[in-house]
């Protein structure tokens, strides 16, 4: 009897179990993990696009770098404004986050909330509505991001497509001080008036500005690449002569071609591309202010390339703003030696790089044929082998052959320094794509 009375307490006790094990799983799968917080602006939730589910490798789509703090925004930053930024992908993904700065803000930046969205057509602030998605941070619609800080948001599912323009939409409703920006985006964003982040339709957004304002980074989730190639430079590789939203700066025309020869069976690594120039940086010297304008490249190096979003590749395309604006002759060893702790720090991390090869400006106003000689000289060591894993000899594939000193002319934007889109598009085109291979190889 006793025998008996166990087995139907042991009985009861599994079918408890089994009861509760149910109303667990039942509570799980009617929480999705999105946050439950509410907007009263009756705006449509859009949240249930958090926590993806999706497999593949973060990769950097899309990067660039913080400038310096933008003029006129001092006192308010952009309070009441929202900022619809445009930028155009090198891989697709299955979901996304946003990464913020204000490391110009001499105060708490406020985001007040922020979307991400597929443009809905070219040259548009209009999204396409369907693919509207809110960003959270921490599962909160706002975040404050401190004096000097970044905020990366939660990951949202949703699936963009290589070479697309993506819009990332953020607003301020308080003011903030100096807005972080990049001002050669070579690239049509937009403002308006108000918490416009996710107004699909994009008339309220009536003014046009050629800024990349607090947004440094989109990453994905993909499929498509296994790593990150950075590309650290200065206006050349900024494309800041390229033709407006077209997208045909050399790191883009790169990227493309890198993915081509992937679809069409080529043995390459499977790499986004993404862009950090920055207009008249510099490899040695930094600009003005605290923190400084238009960091040096040594400065900005672990921020810019080693600690972009799994980076494999660092390309580095800096060395002719050292001998152009430099008040004296520029030091070639001094030059060289920077460059050389670059590499050294991306070594470190396992990392290959590859370096360019400094191009001709004659006629340009800086010109002398001292600068000349000091980059002949800087160009004979990185042809020498000492600097670089391997070299893209830019200087080569772009100079006049009558005159070496100079940039061939359907290669000249009419400065004599930055190349026209024909020049960018023979950047890219020169750049060996097998040097890419043997990432994390490197002796370190």
């Amino acid at each position: 009897m006793a025998k008996r009375h166990g087995y139907a307490v042991l009985g009861a006790l599994i079918a408890l179990v089994i009861a509760l094990s149910a109303g667990i799983y039942v509570t799980v799968a009617a929480d999705d993990g999105t946050p439950r917080s509410t907007l009263g602006d009756n705006r449509p939730h859009r949240d249930s696009h958090a926590a993806p589910a999706s497999t593949g490798t973060w990769v950097g789509a899309w990067a660039t770098a913080p400038v310096g703090g933008e003029p006129g925004t001092e006192t308010a930053g952009l309070a009441g404004r929202s900022v619809r930024n445009v930028v155009h992908t090198s891989t697709g993904g299955t979901s996304a986050r946003v990464t913020l700065s204000n490391l110009y803000g001499q105060s708490p930046l406020t985001i007040g909330h922020a979307s991400l969205a597929l443009a809905g057509g070219d040259g548009t602030a209009a999204a396409d509505a369907e693919t509207m998605r809110r960003l959270t941070f921490g599962g909160s619609t706002g975040v404050v991001i401190p004096a000097g800080g970044q905020a990366v948001s939660d990951a949202v599912h949703l699936t963009v497509p290589h070479g697309a323009d993506v819009l990332i939409t953020t607003y301020s409703p308080t003011p903030s001080g100096p807005v972080t920006y990049h001002p050669h985006a070579r690239q049509v964003s937009y403002l308006a008036t108000g918490d416009r982040t996710e107004d699909a339709t994009g008339t309220p957004y009536t003014e046009q500005t050629p800024y990349w304002r607090y947004v440094t980074a989109l990453d994905l989730l993909s499929n498509e690449a296994t790593g990150t190639v950075v590309v650290l430079g200065d206006s050349i590789t900024d494309g800041i002569t390229s033709t407006t939203g077209t997208n045909r700066r050399w790191p883009d025309i790169l990227s493309g071609r890198l993915r081509s020869a992937l679809e069409n069976g080529g043995q390459l690594p499977r790499y986004s591309v993404v862009n950090e120039g920055i207009s008249g940086n510099q490899v040695l010297a930094d600009g003005l202010g605290r923190p400084a304008e238009n960091q040096s490249g040594l400065g900005r190096f672990g921020r810019d390339a080693l600690s972009r979003t799994n980076v494999k590749v660092v390309v580095i395309a800096l060395g002719v703003n050292d001998i152009l604006r430099n008040p004296r002759l520029a030091d070639p060893d001094r030059i060289l030696t920077g460059l050389r702790t670059l590499v050294r720090q991306a070594h470190a991390r396992g990392l290959k790089v590859i370096g360019a090869t400094l191009m001709p400006f004659q006629g340009h106003r800086g010109y002398t044929p001292a600068r000349e000689a000091v980059r002949q000289q800087v160009n004979a060591g990185i042809r020498a082998g000492g600097v670089y894993d391997a070299v893209v000899d830019f200087d080569k594939a772009l100079r006049d052959p009558y005159d070496p000193r100079r940039l061939r002319p359907e290669y000249d934007s009419g400065d004599h320094l930055h190349p026209s889109d024909l020049g960018y598009r023979t950047m890219g085109e020169v750049f060996d794509l097998s040097t890419l291979r043997g990432a994390g190889q490197a002796e370190l």
